[in-house]
């Protein structure tokens, strides 16, 4: 990729998570938001507004390190199990095990909970079906056997990404988690889908560029004449 397709490619990830953050946050925590209105402070509501942005900010930049972190995982895995099928059959293995400890381990639900273990399962079915969705056009506009390890990135490295967010267990976590897990869905769908647009777009500049060269070689060697 050319660095100015990958500079718009950045800071279109930039936005996405930045935008989504704000909305959805605006969405979670509106008793927070609204009570600046209410109050008519419109300063601090926008500096709280500002602040939603720039943490939309940061997950995108996790999520584009996790992103280009999979890459090299992705070859690395297809190079020691040989072949793309058993390399699939170990992506869904993993898949399977991180939604397991998702449940099990990092929701840690209890029977006294219902309206956080409702909270969670919606959590847990949006991330499934954002995944599913994502992988199933993946496979559409590329190759078939995409399917899987589009799955496993949305699924396991989303996971990863969201986990330090899982991990705590102090102060108004809940909110923080249904906010944070948005952004990088939002973010991962966008690189995974989009990537190859910008490959393409970057394969065609690389030739202009090489077409004007040597352009430019042919009018240099007639000047001389």
């Amino acid at each position: 990729m050319t660095i100015r397709n990958w500079v718009k490619f950045f800071f279109n990830a930039l936005l996405i998570g930045g935008g989504i953050t704000a909305i959805v946050g605006l969405i979670v925590r509106w008793e927070f938001f609204s009570s600046y209105l209410a109050n008519g402070e419109i300063v601090e509501f926008i500096a709280a507004l500002v602040w939603m942005i720039f943490l939309g900010f940061m997950m995108s930049v996790v999520a584009q390190m996790g992103f280009f972190a999979y890459l090299t995982v992705h070859q690395f895995g297809v190079n020691i199990f040989k072949t793309l099928t058993l390399w699939n059959w170990v992506q869904l293995l993993i898949i399977t095990v991180v939604l397991f400890d998702l449940i099990f381990f990092r929701f840690r639900l209890t029977s006294g909970e219902s309206g956080r273990t409702v909270l969670y399962l919606v959590l847990l079915a949006t991330l499934i079906t954002v995944s599913a969705v994502t992988a199933y056009i993946k496979a559409q506009w590329t190759k078939k056997h995409t399917l899987i390890s589009a799955l496993f990135f949305m699924i396991v490295i989303t996971t990863l990404e969201w986990l330090p967010a899982l991990m705590v267990r102090s102060g108004n976590i809940d909110s923080w988690v249904t906010i944070l897990l948005f952004p990088l869905l939002a973010v991962n769908a966008y690189q995974i889908l989009m990537l190859p647009k910008y490959n393409r777009q970057s394969e065609k500049d690389i030739e202009k560029l090489q077409q004007r060269k040597v352009e430019r070689a042919k009018q240099a060697k007639k000047s001389k004449k």
